[in-house]
């Protein structure tokens, strides 16, 4: 089928769509009318490849975008895309990509990933082997070694070499993550931009912010982010009966609907509360062999990493772990905080693949001279700087050469003050209990979408311990992930921590509130650090969510360890926690500072 289309503005949707009430479809927003030398016109073709996945064979949905005026004696390069999860290549964020860029003269291919919209097979978190086997069947078709089944063959692709299409990838979320796996694997991608994406699957859903043997990848397993965790479980599950189909390919068991049965196992084992060790150490195997964690080592192409500040599904340390990791081994990489994400954050002028104002936007302008760079090889083409980051304190984007050092150190006192010297630590004790059920709250995560209000955070007294600075004598301006060093006491904690049973182990949530001269507390963006500490008797690294965030003249910062956080699976049993201070024997608290 094919539909021609005029350059028209078309509206979509926000990045953050519900999807069956609970769950979310989560990708990015593109946009509006193309600049004035944008091809006027362009065919949508739909097509279907049959594809071999995960021990199956099944269909995958695709539209393919062409300008006109684009054939074999004169071929564009390749914009590849696919949905983020619980989408399909129709929905506003994915079409809009399709237009966008084959407004501005590429060739487009957008598709329905495996198991959504009319794709067939399970769902299998963007596995390397699987998903991005399929994604490099698709770059065989614009590189004209395979056709679509209908025969449709494209010989109108830019090339590097025979079989070889020039070919970018965009997209967010689940259609970010679908990039790296398939250019690990498939060298023939030329270019990725990557946003609001994970590094590691087992930190974004049960994230332990200690003992990271390797970019945010901890050892021991983590606290289940439930609310999350289950929105997309249960988006995944009801696929069959969200989008209809008799494909038998889309069905697994009766146990597990949609998805892999790995990934089934996965949600079981973090409901269930507990984590004993064989069962976890498969759990964590698995997320991270559908990670880029696991894979970054093969991935060549060139990288545009972006990352939204408000986003408690995957936070900007994700980002951070990707973007080293992939400077580390020698590929281009540069990267960018813009200030939306999942959990909203949407700023006037910031990228709306929805509105289409690429050209006018940070952000966009950095994608198109990205593809510029590297799709159309213009060598002198700036691409910007290597980091870059939304703020909402000052005019548009500050940048730097590299994530900003830690830089400022702060103590925690036994009285509770927060100060700039050890020698103003004053001895002391301070206890705090957890209670069966979550005294404290960052955030509901799904209330945004579901259009239901969401309270302030707070802590109830007795279940969390605070220290709060004196009144800032200028603005400080904190860009990056804080890190806290800290040392606790509980015995409770300590007789069961080595039952075998990781769920025995000490939870504890750390954050830092902005607090105003009225008393009013600010969690920036609502994120906190959980914390399953490995073991009770020796002192632990925390590292927070990175943020950008300006704490005024005049305002306070307040350093808190909680016992709970209503987002996340807590305690098991009730266990007490002491903190001591002295002067040379204290928490710290040190602040990645700029300006």
């Amino acid at each position: 089928m094919e539909v021609h289309v005029s350059r028209a503005v078309s509206r979509f949707r926000r990045p953050l769509t519900l999807l069956a009430g609970a769950a979310l479809l989560v990708p990015l927003a593109l946009t509006g009318a193309p600049p004035a030398s944008a091809a006027d016109r362009y065919t949508v073709t739909a097509l279907e490849f049959t594809v071999r996945a995960g021990g199956r064979t099944c269909t995958v949905d695709a539209d393919l975008y062409r300008p006109d005026g684009v054939d074999a004696q004169h071929p564009a390069p390749a914009v590849l895309a696919t949905n983020g999860f619980g989408g399909s290549k129709s929905d506003g964020s994915t079409d809009a990509i399709g237009k966008a860029f084959a407004e501005r003269g590429y060739v487009s291919l957008v598709y329905s990933g495996l198991g959504f919209g009319k794709s067939g097979c399970l769902i299998t978190l963007d596995d390397p082997a699987i998903d991005g086997r399929a994604a490099s069947g698709l770059v065989d078709f614009l590189g004209g070694t395979r056709a679509a089944d209908d025969g449709t063959k494209a010989d109108f692709v830019t090339a590097d070499a025979p079989g070889d299409p020039v070919v970018g990838m965009i997209g967010g979320s689940y259609g970010g993550a679908i990039q790296l796996a398939t250019a690990s694997a498939d060298h023939r991608v030329d270019a990725l931009v990557p946003l609001i994406t994970w590094n590691d699957l087992a930190y974004s859903l049960a994230p332990n912010a200690t003992g990271a043997a390797r970019g945010v990848s901890s050892g021991t397993a983590g606290v289940f982010k439930w609310q999350w965790t289950n929105g997309f479980y249960l988006m995944g599950e009801g696929q069959p009966l969200l989008v209809p189909s008799l494909d038998p390919s889309r069905f697994g068991s009766l146990t597990c609907l949609h998805f892999a049965a790995d990934a089934c196992d996965i949600i079981r084992l973090l409901n269930s509360g507990s984590y004993p060790a064989a069962a976890t150490e498969k759990m964590l195997t698995y997320a991270r062999s559908v990670s880029p964690a696991s894979y970054l080592s093969g991935v060549t192409a060139p990288t545009l990493l972006v990352q939204g500040q408000a986003d408690s599904l995957f936070n900007l340390n994700e980002a951070t772990a990707t973007y080293r990791a992939l400077e580390a081994q020698g590929t281009t990489a540069k990267m960018i905080w813009q200030a939306w994400g999942h959990s909203g954050g949407q700023v006037a002028g910031e990228l709306d693949l929805g509105t289409g104002n690429l050209e006018t936007s940070y952000v966009g302008q950095r994608i198109l001279a990205w593809f510029d760079r590297y799709l159309h090889h213009v060598e002198d083409t700036d691409t910007g700087p290597e980091f870059a980051y939304y703020r909402d304190y000052a005019s548009g984007y500050g940048t730097a050469a590299a994530v900003p050092a830690l830089s400022r150190t702060m103590y925690l006192s036994g009285d509770g003050a927060l100060v700039d010297n050890r020698s103003e630590v004053t001895r002391g004790s301070r206890q705090y209990t957890n209670w069966l059920l979550p005294s404290s709250h960052s955030e509901s995560s799904l209330a945004g979408l579901i259009g239901l209000p969401d309270p302030a955070p707070y802590d109830i007294k007795g279940t969390h311990l605070g220290w709060t600075s004196a009144p800032l004598t200028a603005p400080l301006d904190v860009v990056g992930a804080p890190k806290a060093t800290l040392k606790v006491v509980s015995p409770k904690a300590e007789r069961v921590q080595n039952s075998g049973d990781a769920a025995d182990r000490l939870v504890l949530f750390t954050k830092v509130y902005d607090v105003a001269p009225d008393g009013t507390q600010t969690l920036v963006n609502r994120l906190v650090a959980p914390v399953r500490v490995p073991d009770v008797t020796r002192p632990f690294t925390v590292e927070l969510p990175g943020i950008v965030h300006r704490y005024e003249k005049g305002h306070k910062l307040r350093f808190v360890i909680a016992a709970s956080d209503s987002a996340y699976f807590g305690n098991r049993g009730i266990k007490p926690v002491t903190v001591v201070s002295a002067p040379q024997d204290t928490g710290v608290l040190e602040l990645p500072v700029v300006g």
